[in-house]
């Protein structure tokens, strides 16, 4: 019982082949997803010897996001999501296959690279959304939070094997081997899409467009409890994200190899699927909005700790520390805004947590190199990490109503919202 209680709930696994088919599908997906992210920052870097035209990839696929990820989001509360989700894994197929092409093309020109991850970025801006509806539908909203645990595990398990993988097919057969790769995986995921049932949205859906997108924003406003998981999320990852100080650190404390630049960037992954893994008990929270924010807390004093520390391993094991916490405060995020929102709005407020996962770090991550250029990254780091704090006890304050959410008390609101009349 003990064990049972501390590992990873297997129930979606085990009780829901729908789930379980699609969970796999996307994390083999999501493996070939990041060989081609890899082998994509590789190609340009090859091509251009130039950190700033790898960042701009990063551009390229963050403004697509930002800019329609909303009018994304009123698509999949306007038509069959289940259909969406197949007509841009498609497309996304597709653009995997041009990123194949090109490398045997052997094409010099970074150009088609940056525009096939413009026309990615803005494929997922529907694709992701449209997808962050399934949970609910597939699973008891009991097991809502194991499902949304078992979705980290596999795209934190993704983040490490990915590019490790990718490293070793680019040595031995070339980046043209990744794309492939990528290529192939499509197939799993597009199984496991193609078998779920239909899933058109509630009372018939909302014609797509700026309106619905501000009727939906309206809606994440009045409710404190999804607007306060929003901002708690916003607060962690603008304040707190610490990658682009990652390799200023290495160089200042600890040689600047790229050994341990590597491990520096892996150890968030690494305690993520740790913290997937211990996910049992994280069913059993009741006052989620609460455990956000102790969660949140303690993902800024693991950086403020790091910020601080001068020994290797001691570095590692507090960015695995606060990897652990970020994993817990996304599956209650995801379980809180899933359960709370009404199947109606579903599609466009995924579309606002997805722009907020796709932006944030990103913003983050330029705060992170501001004030390290403006003061050290030591105080960077340290500072951002104590920002975080602050910021969840402010949310603490000010939106009361995050503290007080119970699991059961959102499930009653949301299907009360969703039924006729």
């Amino acid at each position: 019982m003990a064990r049972r209680r501390v590992l990873m709930d297997l129930r979606p696994l085990r009780e829901s082949p729908a789930f379980r088919r699609l969970w796999t599908g996307n994390g083999l997906s999501s493996v070939g997803g990041q060989m081609t992210t890899f082998a994509v920052a590789l190609q340009v870097y090859t091509l251009t010897h130039s950190s700033a035209a790898v960042g701009v990839v990063g551009l390229a696929a963050a403004v697509p996001a930002i800019l329609f990820g909303l009018l994304g989001g009123s698509l999949a509360d306007a038509v069959d999501r289940r259909r969406l989700v197949l007509l841009t894994s498609s497309g996304l197929t597709v653009v995997s296959a041009l990123f194949a092409v090109q490398a045997f093309l052997g094409l010099a020109r970074v150009w088609p690279l940056y525009c096939l991850v413009a026309v990615q970025s803005l494929l997922r801006s529907a694709d992701g959304p449209a997808r962050r509806t399934f949970l609910p539908r597939l699973l008891p909203a009991e097991q809502i939070p194991a499902g949304a645990a078992l979705t980290m595990f596999a795209f934190h398990m993704s983040l490490t094997a990915g590019p490790a993988l990718a490293g070793v097919v680019a040595a031995s057969w070339g980046l043209k081997a990744c794309y492939l790769i990528d290529v192939l995986s499509f197939a799993a995921a597009l199984y496991g899409v193609a078998r779920l049932p239909a899933m058109p949205p509630a009372a018939g859906g909302a014609r797509p467009g700026v309106r619905a997108v501000g009727e939906a924003l309206r809606f994440i406003r009045r409710d404190q409890v999804i607007a306060g998981a929003f901002l708690a999320d916003m607060s962690a990852m603008i304040l707190g994200m610490p990658l682009a100080i990652f390799p200023a650190i290495n160089a200042e404390r600890f040689g600047g190899s790229p050994q341990t630049l590597g491990l520096l960037v892996a150890a968030p992954a690494i305690g993520g699927i740790i913290g997937s893994a211990l996910s049992g008990p994280v069913g059993q929270v009741t006052r989620q909005g609460r455990a956000i924010l102790v969660a949140g807390a303690v993902w800024g004093a693991g950086l403020a700790g790091f910020g601080l520390a001068h020994t290797f391993w001691l570095a590692i094991v507090l960015l695995a520390i606060a990897g652990t916490a970020d994993v817990i405060s996304v599956v209650l995020r995801t379980a809180v805004v899933q359960v709370a929102t009404p199947d109606r709005y579903r599609g466009r407020v995924g579309a606002a947590e997805y722009v907020v996962g796709v932006g944030c770090p990103q913003l983050g991550n330029f705060r992170a190199g501001a004030v390290a250029a403006l003061t050290s990254p030591a105080v960077s780091a340290v500072g951002g990490g104590l920002a975080v704090i602050a910021g969840a006890a402010l949310i603490r304050w000010t939106m009361p109503a995050l503290a007080r959410q119970r699991a059961a008390e959102s499930t009653a609101r949301a299907t009360a919202a969703d039924a006729p009349g």
